[in-house]
């Protein structure tokens, strides 16, 4: 396996605590914290570059997508850039608006050398968990990929592929052949959860694509959760409690006979 020759880019990674200052002074969330440094990056070919002049061929990025989220499949994706063909504007598929991502994604599956997706569903996700599940993902996309990558750049992990790897940090921001992974499969998840919507429209999946709003969880609460809920999750597990009122009211009629 490739792990034991995989490299960790870090000079740009930092630790974001739990809140920072605007210019004003106001403290701002992590969250926010952590979208600024990202748009403060620069998506480039740099570290394709370096694999091509140590000799690899075809340089594979990928990144997953949905690890956060309440509902339904975490999606990989991997993609081979053609080096003499750039497709401009990539960058980390949560800075670019829908629309934008949508014409990114079919300019790189018309023009890329190769890319691939990949799911695990559901019930993958609640029995080894989210992490184990994203880089089984992970390498399944990259498994799917003709012709097969001798090189692979990886957002924040290193997974099951005998290859050498490059482990990069905030890697769909850095690098273009991440980001176009990370397009790939934000487009390829967003669409299974719009169609999931028409199932299940109480819990506001089109707009939220499963993630903790505070809509989805206000639903979770008064619905309960679907089946397609990750029932490992906290917020999924303390609704999977609930009980309509009706019957709750029932019960309660039937303890006072």
């Amino acid at each position: 396996m490739g792990s034991s020759r995989c490299e960790s880019y870090i000079n740009v990674s930092r630790q974001i605590s739990n809140s920072e200052q605007d210019g004003a002074g106001k403290a701002i969330s992590a969250s926010a914290a952590k979208l600024r440094l990202l748009k403060s990056l620069k998506c480039t070919t740099k570290f394709e570059k370096a694999a091509w002049e140590s000799g690899a061929r075809l340089v594979a990025g990928v990144d997953e997508v949905g690890r956060g989220s309440l509902f339904g499949c975490v999606v990989a994706a991997a993609c081979i850039l053609d080096p003499v063909d750039r497709i401009r504007g990539l960058r980390d598929s949560k800075l670019l608006p829908e629309e934008e991502r949508e014409k990114l994604a079919a300019r790189i599956r018309q023009r890329a050398i190769a890319w691939a997706v990949a799911e695990v569903d559901v019930g993958r996700i609640d029995q080894i968990n989210i992490y184990h599940a994203s880089l089984l993902a992970m390498k399944l996309a990259v498994e799917r990929l003709i012709p097969r990558p001798d090189f692979l750049l990886v957002d924040a992990a290193v997974i099951d592929f005998d290859c050498t790897q490059k482990k990069i940090i905030h890697g769909d921001a850095l690098s273009a052949s991440i980001a176009a992974a990370s397009i790939l499969a934000k487009v390829h998840r967003d669409a299974i959860v719009r169609a999931w919507d028409a199932v299940y429209p109480q819990y506001g999946l089109a707009s939220n694509k499963g993630y903790s709003t505070p809509e989805h969880k206000r639903a979770l609460r008064e619905h309960g959760p679907c089946p397609m809920h990750r029932q490992s999750y906290a917020p999924v597990a303390a609704a999977g409690d609930w009980q309509p009122e009706s019957e709750l009211g029932h019960e309660e009629g039937e303890r006072g006979k």
